[in-house]
């Protein structure tokens, strides 16, 4: 009888797996410490090298067993010529190019390169998010994920949930409320404006008089921490007086109409201390149809790269105006100035905001993309939706953002225990 060799296939995402894995087999420590780094391969993409570094970053790479991929005009060197660049290795490989690339010359620049690519592989990797306070909450980023419960104060939703459609607003909303706290939700998003492709844009006193008096309920009487989704300065002020913890802008810090950055908004943040959302957006045509209103052609020279260059452009100017990096969660836009494949193309590549070193808040909850690709309404996409959270969650993410807390708990709490080993049932 011939021998069982059982040959398969590992999926180690982590330096934890790759170790745990090791031990099984009795590597000693030395073995583990020299192993380790060898089991986990990147692809790091680095933009606008200039021509001389460049050359010597993919010399560096393939002298220690890793791949580099340039431009060919590169190898040419001209004077200004530049090249972006493909590193292809493990992570031993990036450990001893960026040994390689600290002795160079200081003159050769490349001490921001250093830091930029280190700081960048221990972010993906999952390094340390810290926490942040809210409302008397603490949320420990990485430890478990968070239930964010949606409640759209309006007459038009894409949903089809919107509040204001009865006789009274506020005990709707109350009723909202106090439901999805008892179901399990961490925090409130609140919003008087239907933000839906195609959506009419609401005054800015009638978003007022939605908002604000559900607010100032919703402090004294739901201990949850409260968002207010907004991109209009005056409206976020009012709201953080009336009871808000936290900002949820739609359009990262981006003017809506126009170029530009909204600095009053900016400014409302920074002084009244609190968290805000930076969302991935961008301005296109929208299309409505029976199921739902979608962006047929946005035109992006790199998907993920544009979305990655445009969230860390906003997350620049949240710091430069004064707002604390450690204050800023960013949401990649599902179903925000993207065509419904470029959706499911980011979907696919979540993982890749890892790289921004910052909590990430993922908003796909009954969206037209789940719609479109499966060919039913509002109504009946909750299988699909808790599809993409599990995705989610395996691409890292810390915040969903949902229309059905009780059905969404479930899939998160099932997803957690799975992906973040065990962590998923935090003692309050």
């Amino acid at each position: 009888m011939s021998p069982s060799y059982r040959p398969r296939v590992l999926f180690l995402d982590t330096l934890e797996e790759v170790w745990q894995e090791m031990e099984r087999l009795g590597v000693s420590k030395q073995g583990l410490d020299i192993m380790a780094p060898k089991g986990l391969f990147r692809a790091v993409r680095l933009s606008n090298i200039p021509a001389a570094q460049a050359n010597i970053i993919k010399q560096g790479m393939l002298s220690k067993g890793g791949e580099a991929a340039v431009n060919w005009t590169c190898y040419l060197a001209e004077q200004g010529s530049t090249s972006d660049l493909l590193l292809l290795g493990t992570l031993r490989h990036y450990r001893r190019l960026l040994a390689n690339l600290r002795a160079q010359p200081p003159s050769l620049g490349f001490a921001p390169l250093v830091q930029a690519l280190s700081d960048v592989l221990l972010r993906y990797e999952g390094g340390s998010l810290g926490n942040m306070a809210l409302a008397g909450r603490r949320f420990d980023w990485g430890r478990r994920t968070y239930i964010m419960g949606i409640l759209n104060l309006t007459p038009d939703s894409f949903s089809g949930d919107g509040l204001l459609q009865g006789d009274d607003l506020l005990q709707a909303a109350l009723a909202q409320a106090y439901r999805f706290a008892e179901e399990g939700a961490d925090l409130l998003d609140v919003g008087g404006e239907s933000t839906r492709p195609g959506a009419e844009k609401v005054p800015l006193e009638q978003e007022m008089e939605r908002v604000l008096p559900v607010l100032e309920r919703l402090r004294r009487e739901v201990d949850l921490p409260l968002s207010i989704d907004t991109y209009k300065a005056e409206v976020a002020r009012a709201a953080l007086a009336a009871g808000a913890h936290l900002v949820n802008d739609i359009w990262g810090l981006r003017q809506p109409e126009g170029e530009g950055w909204n600095c009053e908004l900016a400014r409302v943040v920074r002084e009244a201390g609190v968290p805000l959302i930076l969302m991935h957006n961008r301005r296109a045509r929208a299309t409505v149809g029976d199921l739902g209103g979608h962006y047929r052609q946005v035109e992006y020279d790199d998907l993920l790269g544009d979305m990655l260059a445009d969230l860390q452009q906003s997350v620049d100017f949240a710091v430069s105006e004064g707002i604390p990096w450690e204050s800023l969660i960013l949401d990649p836009g599902i179903g925000f100035g993207k065509t419904p494949q470029q959706n499911l193309v980011v979907m696919r590549r979540l993982r890749e905001l890892r790289s921004l070193g910052r909590p990430l808040l993922l908003g796909t909850s009954r969206k037209s993309f789940i719609g479109l690709t499966l060919n039913l309404p509002p109504a009946e996409r909750l299988e699909g939706t808790l599809a993409t959270l599990a995705l989610g969650i395996a691409a890292g993410v810390d915040i969903v953002r949902v229309h059905d807390v009780q059905e969404a708990l479930r899939a998160v709490r099932i997803s957690d225990a799975i992906v973040r080993g065990g962590r998923a049932r935090e003692s309050e």
